[in-house]
């Protein structure tokens, strides 16, 4: 009992989100300079703009959700921040996101879709902050040179393993939006030596997977609460095809090398994770009624952020 009331108190929270903090200041170094530690406080330091911006996306979500619940009278946590201990390689990310759980029951439609919704909402406001301003601050072409000196020789990317982050329609618009032809945008592929670009690509990603209206993914609890039970099963079903068969042209497309870059394996794998664990269908609530025109209103721009967010492809990696 003791144990479990320590996990609940503010003081756990804040150790998490300081490991969460040393984490990904270590993950952004790495992705940032493109070298292992170990680190001297000084090299750290250029880690600090990934770890503060991703760092805002996941608590500007997670306090959606939190600030939600307390409004509708139900009792929730603070955010646990979960921390992702540095390793070599791709897709150290330095956590694996954040979380909040509801202490009491939810017990009509109309709270669970303010839960819902407004995390998502929240989370995507602050990602559209962070990318505008890494593009209305991009370094010049030096800093990437700074990075690999080799940058525009011909060789330059040969023999070695390459990732490339796939792009989004949001992504696109405000490329094109608040960028000039005077600035150096970097490809997909250099995009992670950004920052602000790389998190707030993050944050549309995170926000996408979470708006899959499967079970109680955010976007789950949006479409039940918007049209009941047997739409959402509906919808979610739909949804786990799309996923699965994404999943499998993506690992189709690894082995075989057809070279169209079209999927992604991971979404097989996170089709698994929504099956077994998330589950497909939303579990019921005690009160159901039709939702007001402010809350639809909501739910399809909540709908709509699932549209210009989603990436088929998110990560590409090519030998």
């Amino acid at each position: 009992m003791l144990k479990t009331k320590f996990f609940q108190k503010p003081i756990f929270h804040l150790i998490l989100f300081l490991v969460t903090f040393v984490t990904t200041v270590i993950a952004g170094t790495e992705w940032i300079t493109g070298t292992m530690g170990p680190y001297d406080f000084e090299t750290l330091a250029i880690g600090l703009p990934y770890s503060l911006s991703a760092l805002f996306i996941l608590a500007t979500h997670e306090f959606g959700h939190y600030f939600a619940a307390k409004l509708n009278k139900v009792k929730a946590t603070l955010p646990y921040f979960i921390p992702l201990p540095p390793f070599p390689g791709f897709f150290n990310f330095g956590t694996m996101g954040a979380v909040i759980k509801t202490k009491s029951e939810i017990p009509t439609n109309k709270a669970m879709f303010d839960i819902g919704v407004s995390g998502p909402i929240a989370g995507f406001i602050a990602s559209i902050i962070v990318l505008v301003y890494g593009f209305t601050h991009l370094p010049s072409v030096d800093y990437l040179l700074s990075i690999h000196p080799g940058y525009f020789s011909t060789e330059y990317g040969k023999e070695t393993i390459s990732l490339q982050f796939g792009n989004n329609l949001l992504f696109l618009f405000l490329q094109n939006v608040f960028t000039s032809s005077k600035d150096f945008v970097p490809p997909m592929t250099e995009v992670y030596h950004y920052p602000y670009l790389m998190t707030g690509w993050f944050g549309l990603l995170i926000t996408a997977m979470n708006m899959i209206p499967v079970g109680q993914l955010d976007g789950g609890h949006i479409i039940y609460s918007m049209f009941g039970s047997k739409v959402q099963e509906a919808v979610a079903s739909i949804s786990m095809i799309i996923l699965v068969v994404l999943g499998i042209s993506g690992i189709a497309d690894g082995v075989l090398e057809l070279g169209f870059g079209f999927g992604w394996s991971g979404w097989l794998f996170w089709s698994l994770i929504l099956y077994f664990i998330i589950k497909v269908k939303h579990p019921p609530v005690r009160y159901f009624d039709d939702l007001d025109l402010t809350r639809k209103l909501f739910g399809y721009f909540s709908l709509l952020i699932l549209l210009v967010s989603f990436s088929p492809s998110p990560f590409i990696i090519s030998f």
